[in-house]
């Protein structure tokens, strides 16, 4: 039977990794904790060990891992910038590359009219029967230039939800789909003229050496005054001290963020009672023009399903000797 150690466990990956591993028989024992180099000696004698986001396996922790037997690595997520792969060893490494790019642009969506239409301020006010509409003036989307960073999945189903509001789309992507770019119509173009001319920027590209810190003081100047940035993918894309600063000055209009460069010891955690506290992550939050969620634009059933299938099915691959297409080398 295959063993698994599963970190990072939430009650809802527990109810459904349970109700899916009926059809698999794996030996799935689960911890809250995160994994590291302190916590990898609790996958001793475990044949895999299942990750998210939180997780962090660099080199210490994959020396630890090979050491007590561990054979496979089970992202349940796409991205992987957390995984130290070129230290993996002779442990093989899997992912869920896509589980739902609908559910992380429509969230993407979601944090834009938010932004937009201050239905977080007006909801505010309402349940204290405040039905005013001081303060609470918007823009229209349509007819606005927006800059999407990232083409992937979802950064086209996002792009394809923007031009159903009747927006003109401008793209940046080092790998570009052309093929895309002609079918949904937006344009490729560099960043600084991204930059330049979008009244929205969205981010949905992956975490990489090229990418950490994409959205900085010095790209920020290029902006237009009052523009509005999005980002539903990695939250290293956006250098929060930055941030802060220019939107201090009133040249960012809006800030929807659903991730946060240090949000590790806070996202997916329920902090209400906790003395600790991040001193960047409490001056965003009492911006009256931004708001947060906490990682959770891929939360939809849809996708939770497609992960709990995706990674039971990888591990079922590696095992089996067969072909596993979501293998990272």
């Amino acid at each position: 039977m295959i063993k698994i150690a599963f970190f990072d466990t939430k009650e809802y990956d527990k109810k459904l990794f349970n109700e899916y591993n009926n059809n698999y028989n794996y030996e799935i024992t689960y911890f809250e904790s995160v994994l590291t180099a302190e916590t990898a000696p609790l996958a001793k004698g475990f044949d895999v060990v299942c990750i998210f986001v939180h997780d962090k396996i660099d080199e210490q922790t994959f020396k630890i891992l090979e050491e007590d037997g561990v054979k496979l690595v089970a992202l349940r997520c796409a991205g992987f910038n957390n995984v130290d792969l070129e230290h993996k060893g002779n442990i093989r490494v899997v992912r869920v590359p896509q589980y739902s790019p609908y559910a992380v642009a429509e969230h993407a969506v979601a944090l834009l009219l938010n932004i937009t239409r201050k239905l977080y301020k007006s909801y505010q006010r309402t349940r204290k029967y405040n039905f005013t509409l001081d303060g609470l003036l918007g823009f229209d989307i349509h007819g606005k230039t927006v800059g999407v960073i990232g083409t992937g999945r979802i950064g086209k189903v996002f792009i394809q939800i923007m031009k159903g509001f009747g927006t003109n789309v401008i793209a940046y992507d080092l790998f570009k789909d052309e093929v895309a770019s002609h079918e949904i119509g937006f344009e490729y173009v560099s960043l600084d003229e991204l930059y330049a001319k979008s009244d929205i920027i969205s981010l949905h590209c992956p975490l990489t050496a090229e990418t950490e810190n994409i959205i900085n003081a010095q790209s920020i100047k290029k902006m237009k005054d009052g523009v509005v940035l999005i980002n539903c993918s990695r939250g290293k894309l956006i250098d929060t001290n930055s941030l802060i600063k220019e939107m201090e000055t009133g040249k960012i209009g809006g800030v929807g963020l659903d991730v946060y460069e240090d949000e590790d010891e806070f996202f997916l955690r329920d902090m209400t009672n906790s003395y600790k506290r991040d001193k960047n992550l409490s001056i965003l939050l009492s911006m009256p023009n931004l708001i947060i969620t906490s990682h959770q634009a891929f939360f939809t059933s849809e996708a939770l399903n497609k992960i709990a299938n995706d990674t039971c099915e990888n591990i079922k691959h590696i095992f089996d000797g067969t072909e596993c297409m979501n293998e990272l080398k």
